[in-house]
């Protein structure tokens, strides 16, 4: 129902990858292992890293990590730092303003969701299913 931007769809990719990660990973290898566009994805990891969702690391060894760990990063998180915080209110109009509560309860019902929902959760949870899918 709700529509999420590529970007917010990269981002969430790249944050997962580097949560199921052991170490730092490059934007080549993000970019590469989750088929985005290398400078998307760079764009991306330095939003990201502006939010303070990801730490860069130089040298050979280099590369980015999660700022924090996964089980405190929600994808809410992810999603704010990508996207911003949505002030816009609907506007119905007559007979049609109760539509306004519902859209503002959907909203909340899905912003709870994803505040719940961690990227631990989506690494331990889910890592299994992608190779059984393929």
């Amino acid at each position: 129902m709700t529509r999420t931007s590529a970007r917010t769809q990269y981002a969430l990719r790249a944050m997962v990858t580097l949560a199921a990660a052991d170490g730092p990973l490059t934007a080549g290898r993000i970019a590469t292992g989750q088929d985005i566009p290398r400078r998307f994805c760079d764009n991306i990891l330095l939003q990201l890293r502006r939010g303070g969702l990801v730490i860069s690391m130089r040298g050979p060894e280099g590369g980015y990590r999660l700022a924090r760990p996964p089980e405190t990063i929600s994808l809410a998180d992810v999603i704010v730092v990508v996207e911003g915080i949505d002030q816009d209110q609907d506007h119905f109009p007559g007979a049609a303003a109760p539509l306004a509560a519902v859209w503002s309860e959907i909203r909340e019902h899905e912003t709870r969701l994803l505040s719940e929902i961690t990227l631990a959760q989506i690494v331990t949870t889910f890592r299994g299913h992608s190779t059984r899918a393929s």
